[in-house]
């Protein structure tokens, strides 16, 4: 069973200084996905976001990458959910999480913030957690006193390289992507890598 997302979030911080830098793993994501698709994001002050809309047959899903900062990304999500009324299960948010290797993606629906405050204020301004999530891995950096440096640092080329490849295989199957079909696109990516 699958839901058609209405919204796709990708989480990460303003600014040139953070770019390439890990935190913005959500950015990395959108940004390659609105790429492959010939999309361009506008600045929409309304919703403190970057926004385009993808339509193409019955898919009609807005992508957005908050304008607030990582810390502040309930803001814009709660604010578009609200004016579209879109449903919290067809609503994706995609964000780092350091407690996968780098490049190794996983989805999942609901639970706790795992410790990203970009999903815990999610969390508190929607008043709702079972939304979908596609975290991106980065790897850990081997102790939690390292953890705020290193996801605002850039990752070595090794790991930039991985990252962009688990997204891109998620983002070759973008028709199947936007319909939801997240899970089995990642078990077919699962089960490739372990034949490579």
């Amino acid at each position: 069973m699958s839901t058609e997302f209405k919204l796709i979030v990708g989480l990460g911080n303003p600014g040139s200084e953070h770019i390439l830098t890990r935190h913005n793993a959500g950015f990395w994501f959108l940004d390659n996905l609105a790429e492959k698709l010939s999309l361009n994001f506008i600045s929409d002050k309304k919703f403190q976001s970057e926004l385009c809309r993808y339509q193409n047959g019955n898919i009609d899903c807005w992508l957005c990458k908050p304008q607030t900062y990582m810390n502040d990304s309930g803001t814009a999500v709660q604010s578009l959910i609200n004016y579209y009324k879109i449903p919290i299960n067809q609503t994706l948010i995609i964000h780092d999480e350091i407690d996968l290797d780098a490049g190794n993606l996983r989805f999942k629906i609901g639970g706790g913030h795992g410790g990203n405050n970009g999903v815990k204020d999610i969390i508190e301004k929607v008043g709702n957690q079972n939304f979908n999530r596609l975290r991106i891995g980065i790897g850990h950096p081997g102790s939690a006193d390292k953890v705020v440096s290193y996801v605002l640092s850039k990752p070595n080329s090794n790991d930039k390289e991985n990252i962009l490849d688990g997204i891109n295989k998620i983002i070759d199957e973008h028709e199947n992507f936007f319909k939801g079909q997240i899970r089995d696109l990642m078990n077919q990516n699962n089960r490739r890598n372990k034949l490579d």
